[in-house]
């Protein structure tokens, strides 16, 4: 990225790289804040009539904006009335604009990037001291001027993060893969990532539509993307490594991930990827889809750019549907479901599987079993929360994650449960349907290690009956979670019941050739290693403001628990 700052109507790349101001005056002389002045005039002009035409004040908005800056450069070393603007007649429009200046810029989702180990405009050892000191300065700078207007020091001080949301270094990263791939090797890798949290984003698009499809040619063929508008995040999804690149534009998603994929080193990244995806590609065609490069054994995703795809739920299960379509050709099947390993203080111990499509209520009734069981719960290890495996080793099916966070639905939660982990979480529209936040769930090493299943419930939402009920017959189990019915809650485009090839749109439907035998072994090792095979009832789909279903079947989970 070659600017010193990249804006638009709702996003702002701070380049650290090319530029790092330090003081109020270097950053008031600065042509950023020049730019991000000129942006704001336009603005006022279509919301702020009053505020603009104070501004304009008989100019033209090109000569306005440096007679604003010349006044406020002024103000942070002269007392009020030392200096001479037409401005200054009032000085109660004149506090209006800085205050909507600041307003203005805090409206944007704002981000600085710097290179990892080597600082250009900057010197600081530190990546996440520089973007404090630029919070500080921003900060500061508003205060500054406000305090100066308004002739007083102010009596409440809130520390506001003033100059971005989150800072990403960024680092040069070789690719083991032929000239195919040529376009992606001068492409930097994200090396580390700070997130101020809580972190509130608000994405122009706030639910999934679409399916992703598989193609009959390499992406790469259309891939228009360039080292200075692309950075890519290197992901380690279970045990396979993703290198996903980005266009910058939804650098707020990538950065997301921070919260949701273990985050692959530098010695890590030196090894041929098991997946690539292609996240914001200007191929003009609105589409998500999918190809397997045979000759390099890699799998390519695509997202084709367009405002609709800052909804979170396109680059995660773009990312995951790549991971499930990987494993499934090793032999491990993917399971779009929660996993839980429960210790109760007496020491009894269980792995839960719960299996569902989006809304079933999965994480839900995992919530329920917590808030329930807090006296007799010892511990709760998180293996998955959205997306798993089940593979056999052995003879023994084990249960694998993908996911160090869970991207979870605020309206499904209890209205304590979100604010539990908020200091560490990023919530997504949350004053919106369909709010969303991600928050840390467990280590990678939790994630990524093989773990015994004792349960494997499928999380029915549709039926009206309550708790649990085991199934008697291995064919009856596979055909309900084959059918993979739920009732939708308008989490994608989907309303009333519908079904999905064993509840999971993101590998197995696209696939069913592959993984019919994959449900077949997997199955029938579950049975023969004795895991209690059944539905669970979370009645989520009848009233998601009542609790009751939820209750009911978390008394019945914890009653499994307790069993020798």
């Amino acid at each position: 990225m070659k600017e010193n700052l990249y804006l638009t109507q709702d996003l702002a790349i701070i380049n650290y790289n090319a530029a790092y101001p330090r003081t109020e005056i270097e950053l008031l002389n600065s042509a950023d804040f020049a730019n991000v002045l000129r942006y704001f005039i336009d603005y006022t002009k279509e919301h702020m009539e009053d505020l603009y035409y104070y501004i304009l004040n008989g100019k033209t908005e090109r000569e306005a904006t440096f007679e604003m800056i010349k006044l406020l450069r002024q103000m942070i070393v002269l007392e009020l009335d030392e200096i001479d603007s037409p401005y200054l007649n009032d000085k109660g429009k004149l506090l209006d604009v800085i205050e909507a200046v600041y307003d203005f810029w805090k409206r944007h989702q704002r981000f600085s990037i710097i290179n990892a180990g080597r600082g250009m405009a900057i010197q600081e050892s530190s990546y996440i001291a520089a973007d404090s000191g630029f919070n500080n300065l921003i900060r500061q700078l508003y205060r500054t001027l406000e305090e100066k207007v308004q002739g007083r020091k102010n009596s409440v001080y809130r520390q506001i993060q003033s100059g971005t949301n989150a800072a990403i270094a960024i680092r040069e990263n070789g690719l083991k893969l032929s000239d195919t791939y040529a376009k992606l090797k001068g492409i930097w890798f994200v090396d580390s990532i700070m997130l101020r949290t809580p972190l509130i984003m608000h994405p122009r698009s706030n639910k999934r539509t679409g399916m992703f499809a598989e193609r009959d040619s390499n992406p790469m063929e259309e891939f228009s993307g360039n080292a200075q508008e692309w950075f890519c995040y290197p992901a380690k999804i279970g045990s396979l490594l993703a290198f996903i690149y980005f266009h910058r534009d939804f650098i707020a998603s990538a950065i997301s991930l921070g919260n949701l994929f273990e985050l692959a080193n530098e010695d890590e990244c030196r090894q041929k990827p098991d997946l690539i995806c292609l996240f914001g590609n200007e191929d003009g065609k609105e589409q998500t889809s999918f190809y397997y490069d045979a000759q390099e054994d890699v799998w390519i995703g695509c997202v084709s750019y367009h405002e609709r795809i800052e909804y979170f739920g396109y680059i995660k299960k773009m990312s995951l549907t790549l991971h499930n379509l990987a494993q499934m050709k090793k032999g491990w099947l993917p399971i779009h479901g929660a996993f839980v390993n429960i210790t109760l203080k007496n020491g009894k111990r269980k792995g839960i599987m719960l299996m569902g499509d989006s809304g079933a209520g999965k994480s839900e009734s995992i919530e329920a079993l917590k808030a329930l069981g807090h006296d007799k719960i010892k511990e709760i290890e998180v293996v998955f929360d959205d997306m798993g495996t089940i593979h056999i080793e052995n003879g023994v099916p084990y249960g694998q994650g993908t996911e160090i966070g869970a991207f979870i639905r605020l309206d499904d939660l209890d209205p304590g449960t979100p604010y539990r982990d908020m200091d560490r979480s990023i919530f997504m529209n949350p004053e919106s349907s369909n709010a969303r936040v991600i928050t840390p769930a467990a280590a990678y090493d939790i994630v990524a290690a093989n773990h015994r299943i004792d349960l494997f419930a499928y999380a029915n939402n549709y039926d009206d009956k309550l708790g649990m009920h085991r199934f008697e017959d291995l064919a009856d189990a596979k055909a309900v979670c084959k059918e993979g019915k739920r009732m939708a809650l308008g989490t994608t485009q989907e309303v009333g019941i519908s079904t999905t090839y064993f509840a999971n749109p993101f590998g197995p439907m696209q696939k069913q050739e592959i993984c019919e035998p994959l449900i077949d072994t997997i199955f029938q090792c579950l049975q023969e290693q004795r895991v209690w095979i059944g539905e669970i009832y979370t009645h989520l789909g009848f009233d998601k403001d009542s609790r009751t279903g939820l209750q009911t079947a978390a008394e019945q989970l914890l009653a499994f628990i307790e069993q020798e």
